[in-house]
């Protein structure tokens, strides 16, 4: 796919990960994507650095800060606004929780960070000069996000008022709900009924990156320190694996070809 230039308000944007081992992430991304990274210094942003995909951002690492709060070696998906100010206010409304207002990160953007119903944390991201992703669905870049929830109807009601998402119902069994941010075709990202999962699974996101051949990156991922939770198996839209990083991070990957 070609360089993405831009996103559609409400959908993904963004994704970064808050680390416990910066230099280790560093090492296992670059082996396994070949994403290099900026410069970054602790006096800026808190250490915050940028991946990049063939020179364009792709991901954002930070050193995790226990102070903070928060889980450690983890992901945070941004949907994008177009006036992150009223995106806060649509959040209260819908019965979500500001956890941080939004807060200018110049000359980059804003960025301010919610929890919908059922308990899942997500960011809303209002570019300047950095609008997001910079390739989708390829080798190293997201291809799919998926969010969990023990509040399914809540959370569908919720991302379709804060974020305008035009939800569409891909499956309702007693076995599989799930619901997508837009029409099959032109969909980027789906809600799913958490309810049967175990109970120390919390709600969350998910971002799946794309990956040329699902079998040798997850071999190459435990060649990296990873580990593989579940194995390669086909899917209706690839084939798909769940792994952790070499610091233990959740990642999900995803055959694009």
């Amino acid at each position: 796919m070609s360089a993405h230039e831009s996103h559609r308000a409400g959908r993904p944007v963004w994704a970064d990960f808050s680390t416990s081992d910066m230099e280790a992430t560093k090492r296992f991304y670059t082996g396994l994507f070949g994403w290099t990274f900026d410069p970054s210094s602790p006096a800026e942003y808190g250490g915050y650095t940028n991946a990049r995909l063939k020179g364009k951002f792709i991901a954002g690492f930070m050193p995790h800060q226990p102070e903070f709060g928060g889980e450690a070696n983890r992901w945070t998906v941004y949907l994008k606004s177009d006036d992150l100010a009223a995106t806060a206010q649509r959040v209260s409304e819908a019965g979500g929780t500001v956890n941080l207002p939004p807060m200018p990160v110049p000359p980059y953007g804003s960025m301010a960070l919610f929890t919908a119903p059922g308990g899942a944390d997500v960011g809303g991201w209002q570019p300047d000069t950095h609008q997001g992703f910079g390739f989708l669905a390829e080798h190293g870049a997201p291809a799919w996000f998926e969010t969990q929830t023990r509040s399914y109807p809540e959370a569908v009601e919720f991302y379709r008022r804060a974020f305008g998402w035009d939800t569409h119902v891909m499956s309702d069994t007693k076995e599989f709900r799930y619901t997508l941010d837009g029409a099959e075709k032109d969909s980027t990202a789906g809600i799913m009924d958490a309810s049967g999962l175990p109970a120390e699974v919390p709600s969350h996101w998910s971002v799946y990156w794309g990956v040329d051949d699902t079998d040798k990156a997850a071999a190459r991922a435990v060649e990296l320190g990873g580990k593989v939770i579940e194995p390669p198996k086909d899917s209706p839209y690839g084939r798909v694996a769940d792994l952790r990083d070499a610091t233990g991070g959740m990642l999900r990957i995803i055959s694009v070809k």
